[in-house]
């Protein structure tokens, strides 16, 4: 029987991975802000600017610009991240935020070559495109 994609789908697979990514989180004692925060440092080749990235945060988490920047800061103070003071400051991973970015991408990546390894990967691009699509007209909706 042919399943259509439906929100009840989507909704069910972002809540049976968050309990994936929780248990990963919660062994570095990283928060899923934080972790979004040095995740989109180091795509970003590990400098940022600093009004980018809290932009970036909230857009993707869909929270407030202060909750994004308390990760920021709760980053700092761990000496995971450091701020090049300026016109526009600059966010950076320390070597602890890069070694912090490292391990928990490695973790994650093992479970999903756990769980995704079987699919086609046919099917898992047509996922990936169709899901992006949606994603990007619920944000022109927002």
């Amino acid at each position: 029987m042919p399943t259509t994609l439906n929100p009840q789908i989507v909704g069910q697979a972002e809540n049976a991975h968050k309990p994936l990514l929780d248990r990963v989180l919660s062994r570095t004692g990283t928060t899923k802000h934080q972790w979004v925060a040095l995740k989109l440092t180091a795509l970003s080749g590990g400098t940022i600017d600093r009004a980018q990235l809290i932009g970036r945060i909230t857009g993707a988490l869909k929270i407030p610009d202060a909750a994004a920047l308390a990760a920021l800061t709760e980053l700092t103070a761990a000496h995971l991240l450091q701020v090049q003071p300026g016109e526009a400051p600059t966010i950076e991973l320390t070597p602890a935020g890069q070694e912090r970015h490292r391990e928990i991408g490695s973790a994650i990546d093992e479970i999903i070559a756990r769980v995704y390894g079987d699919i086609p990967p046919g099917d898992l691009e047509t996922a990936g495109r169709v899901l992006t699509l949606i994603t990007a007209r619920l944000n022109a909706e927002n």
